[in-house]
């Protein structure tokens, strides 16, 4: 795997998962896209993760693609002979290979808090939108700049902005491609909330997550993100199934008793 993505494995089963490209405003190339792409997917293999922190090594989040990488856009060959950044994938994941650097996020199964700082622009924005929670500086820059560059966003944005904001305020975000501050973009919806230090808040919340019982977490993050995607039929069943699936097993049994009991849970990774 390429060192443009920085994993590292904290206690309680927190992955802090870094961008790594300072030089560059961790702007996105292939390797970056690479590695993006991997590193969900590993994660998203291990039973013994509980949350994920996404942040942005140096002064910014994301800067954005770098249009060195326009030529594999355009459906060029990628660079090392590798997939191009519109290659379709094996058939696990509907999106293509730009888009899962960003969709990724929503494939992992635990809760995936990016922490934003500095900017978040175009193909940068959509990979923090791909975490299930955001945590922006007041003075974060976020935008969807696709527009000034003459796109449309193509990392799965249009999907994922669409379920956090209403749909006159995603159309006036894609069709300006103006800069929203952190506090701004809180207000709308687009962020979850405003920080002085995102990354120590993120890691906060991690831990309080990964404290909880892995199952339900794991099984709450699939029914919300299910919701509003499926009939009212479909969702109720859903939510039926899952808790049919919690109830009685090792994990949730702990949960009660560890309660009962007034000390901290002792859980099982998912089988």
């Amino acid at each position: 795997m390429s060192d443009r993505v920085v994993v590292e494995r904290l206690a309680g089963g927190v992955a802090d998962v870094r961008l790594n490209r300072a030089d560059k405003m961790n702007a996105l190339d292939m390797p970056m896209f690479e590695a993006l792409v991997a590193t969900g997917r590993e994660l998203a293999r291990d039973a013994s993760l509980r949350a994920v922190v996404l942040s942005g090594e140096g002064r910014a989040f994301s800067a954005g693609l770098d249009f060195t990488s326009f030529q594999s856009m355009a459906g060029q060959s990628g660079e090392r002979g590798g997939p191009t950044l519109l290659s379709r994938g094996d058939g696990e994941s509907p999106a293509n290979f730009a888009q899962r650097a960003a969709w990724v996020w929503t494939e992992v199964p635990v809760p995936v808090i990016a922490a934003v700082h500095g900017v978040a622009y175009g193909g940068g924005l959509q990979i923090a939108l791909g975490a299930d929670l955001r945590f922006v500086a007041p003075d974060a820059r976020l935008s969807v700049m696709e527009i000034k560059w003459g796109l449309v966003p193509d990392m799965s944005g249009t999907q994922t902005l669409r379920r956090l904001v209403r749909l006159d305020v995603a159309k006036e975000l894609t069709f300006t491609g103006r800069v929203l501050s952190g506090t701004e973009a809180v207000a709308l919806g687009l962020a979850t909330r405003v920080a002085d230090d995102p990354r120590a808040a993120a890691f906060e919340l991690a831990a309080e997550i990964a404290a909880k019982s892995p199952d339900a977490i794991r099984a709450a993050k699939q029914l919300l993100d299910r919701s509003g995607v499926t009939s009212v039929e479909e969702g109720l069943q859903l939510e039926e199934s899952l808790q049919r699936g919690l109830i009685g097993r090792p994990n949730q049994i702990e949960s009660v008793r560890a309660n009962l009991e007034k000390r901290a849970p002792r859980f099982a990774d998912p089988g």
